[in-house]
């Protein structure tokens, strides 16, 4: 055989191999199913998102995401008279009450995001959004002395943790904890855990009220999910658009819920420190590794503003003020980009 046939007919084996890797990466890839399933759930929808190459084990992810954040509505459902959150707070201003190991692990976490926020996420203020019309509506503002009557029995610090005997008590009567500003971020984690411990499911995202985890291996040809941050003056669009993987992102923002008095509208963040509702800030996002930190940050960033991504060394944050200002926190050498969004 001539030099000339041998080389050709290394060509034509060369071309075999690059084409076989070719059509069996292409089959690899295409060999990936992408589902997603939305139920209702904390007075909102829940939608998860999974890709796997197995039908059935993404089923099961499924399953196991729904089962925990269904476990964690059962434990802290404010609503619910049976639920363990409930019978604290319809108990523990006349006796300690003694937490389950799992409710004791959610209050630890609350009185941390209070003293990382100077008091700003403070679960017991419902009063105080009772009294703004959240709850009821109302016609006029409230006056001062509303506002003071509904801060008596408020405030994180009018409660007494006795950490040996994971027993909480209310120093004040009528006063009550709710879980809404951290429960949903909470249910996040602990269905990511269940899929990621309890499946071989390691692609997809779960959303719960716009609270997202995605997990640890990016869609089938990226390298990661591309989240977009909503433009609180216009919802039909993204402003930007970050990169993130095996991350949490949650985003604050006073269009999200509010009540319209006397032609004004009023966020239903509110400040305990003043009783009123927060003026100043549009959305503020906060972009971390555990969904319960996310959660709770960014209700503790659109309240206190700018300055306080500076005690948060390992988020990313994002915040628009009330004149359309952007305010980003990036902390050295996290992979950090935003795209306007004329680029999606």
């Amino acid at each position: 055989m001539n030099r000339t046939k041998v080389a050709i007919l290394w060509i034509l084996i060369a071309t075999f191999i690059m084409g076989g890797i070719w059509y069996f990466k292409k089959q690899e890839t295409n060999r990936f199913r992408r589902e997603t399933f939305s139920f209702p759930i904390m007075s909102t929808r829940a939608s998860v998102t999974l890709i796997d190459t197995d039908p059935d084990e993404i089923e099961r992810a499924f399953r196991l995401a729904r089962e925990a954040m269904e476990r964690v509505v059962a434990l802290c459902n404010y609503f619910d008279p049976s639920s363990e959150l409930a019978r604290l707070n319809a108990s523990a201003d006349k006796t300690p009450f003694v937490c389950s190991p799992e409710l004791w692990e959610i209050l630890r976490e609350t009185r941390r995001f209070h003293r990382l926020s100077d008091g700003a996420f403070d679960p017991t203020i419902r009063p105080l959004m009772r009294v703004w019309g959240f709850h009821r509506k109302r016609l006029t503002l409230p006056s001062d002395a509303e506002i003071a009557e509904a801060k008596k029995i408020c405030g994180f610090d009018k409660i007494r943790f006795d950490d040996n005997a994971r027993s909480v008590c209310f120093t004040v009567p009528g006063m009550s904890i709710d879980l809404g500003g951290i429960a949903k971020g909470w249910a996040v984690d602990k269905a990511a855990e269940a899929v990621l411990n309890q499946s071989a499911v390691r692609r997809g995202w779960i959303d719960l009220g716009g609270n997202m985890r995605c997990l640890p291996l990016p869609p089938p040809n990226l390298e990661t999910y591309r989240i977009g941050v909503r433009d609180p003056k216009n919802g039909e669009r993204n402003i930007a658009v970050v990169p993130v993987l095996n991350e949490c992102v949650a985003t604050s923002g006073d269009y999200e819920r509010y009540v319209v008095i006397e032609g004004k509208r009023y966020t239903h963040i509110i400040n305990p420190k003043t009783g009123r509702p927060v003026s100043g800030t549009l959305s503020a996002t906060v972009i971390t590794p555990r969904g319960v930190d996310s959660d709770a940050l960014s209700t503790s960033l659109f309240i206190n503003g700018p300055a306080f991504a500076e005690k948060l060394p390992e988020a990313r944050t994002f915040l628009i003020d009330s004149e359309g200002k952007v305010h980003m926190h990036v902390p050295s050498g996290a992979l950090f980009q935003l795209l306007p969004s004329s680029d999606l």
